[in-house]
């Protein structure tokens, strides 16, 4: 879409710089590296001003049947304008025959329910900057260890038991910005958890597990890993985490509502997901 004063195009990586500068100015702490990782993984559109980007949004599809939207910004001097439901518009129609999932601030959520999402959930956000250190407590038939690149197909599959979505490129782009551990019990795939620099530090996420006790194992591990630094989770309410998160040092801090436009991904099991890759991609 183009007119006198604005244009609507796809979005791509050279577009990096110019989404964390409006991400930086209503708030957002991400990184231009942060936005690389999200272009790369995704589509969507920029709409500009000149040379100035002044609205963005993105999606990724998993799979021939869901996809995720997020990261929809308009420029603060922009809002009001109608920008950003022409995004959000846009990427309903490139995504059509898709279940749609987003996360949505409570400010947001009448919007999206228009275009008939409904809340399924809530995200609960924890993050501190003196995390306590937390000691896993391995029982006896249980081991933790680094996960390396060629431990991608257990990750996806544990993936897919909790999610009940093919991620598995997701995942290896995580392998390679960041650090993953595996829990087995047994000798079988019990759990994995991702640490990576994000924002104003570090990001926990996503953590898949088979039940709360391997969770907890996997996230204190991460959170030994960064003692003193500032560090994030985004949790499913559900799984109950919060208070054990606060006495580690990372309260609560905001919260956003899950919405699903169409038949939410059936997750198998038996893991479950306990934290999220970020609240744009779930």
């Amino acid at each position: 879409m183009q007119s006198l004063e604005f244009t609507l195009r796809p979005a791509s990586l050279s577009d990096a710089d110019a989404c964390q500068k409006l991400s930086a100015a209503v708030g957002w702490p991400h990184r231009r590296e942060d936005w690389e990782f999200a272009l790369s993984l995704g589509q969507g559109f920029v709409l500009s001003r000149e040379s100035d980007v002044v609205g963005v949004g993105l999606s990724w599809g998993f799979g021939a049947t869901h996809a995720t939207l997020g990261t929809i910004i308009v420029a603060p001097d922009r809002q009001g304008q109608g920008i950003g439901k022409l995004l959000t518009e846009r990427l309903i129609a490139v995504t059509e025959g898709r279940t749609l999932g987003l996360v949505a601030t409570p400010q947001g959520e009448p919007l999206y329910a228009r275009y008939g999402f409904i809340a399924i959930d809530e995200v609960r956000q924890h993050q501190g900057g003196w995390p306590e250190l937390a000691v896993p407590v391995l029982a006896a038939n249980e081991v933790m260890r680094p996960a390396a690149m060629a431990d991608l197909p257990l990750l996806a599959q544990l993936d897919g038991e909790a999610t009940g979505l093919p991620r598995a490129p997701v995942l290896e782009a995580l392998l390679a910005r960041g650090h993953a551990i595996l829990i087995e019990r047994a000798s079988a795939p019990a759990g994995f958890g991702f640490l990576r620099r994000h924002g104003h530090g570090w990001l926990i996420g996503p953590v898949a597990a088979v039940d709360d006790a391997a969770a907890c194992n996997l996230i204190a591990a991460l959170l030994a890993a960064r003692r003193g630094d500032f560090v994030r989770i985004d949790v499913p309410a559900r799984t109950g985490l919060g208070a054990w998160l606060s006495e580690r040092g990372l309260p609560l801090v905001a919260s956003g509502v899950v919405m699903a436009r169409g038949a939410a991904p059936i997750a198998p099991g038996p893991a479950h997901r306990f934290a999220l890759v970020n609240q744009a991609m779930g």
